[in-house]
């Protein structure tokens, strides 16, 4: 089963936009997400976000 973007956004709770994909997937580990968080994450396009709304949007379209 597949990570969904509310318990994704647990794991970001703090990160400071815009950030890197990277900064995302690294904060995310940091917080303790699991695998599913973590893959979510990195099949998200690798680019800037300015928010949790862009992040929430992009994990949505590369789970689907």
């Amino acid at each position: 089963m597949a990570a969904n973007p509310i318990e994704m956004q647990k794991y970001l709770s703090g990160v400071d936009y815009p950030c890197s994909k990277s900064d995302l997937v690294e904060h995310a580990r940091a917080n303790g997400a699991d695998d599913e968080v973590l893959s979510g994450l990195e099949a998200i396009p690798d680019r800037d976000y300015n928010g949790p709304n862009a992040v929430s949007a992009a994990f949505t379209s590369a789970d689907g």
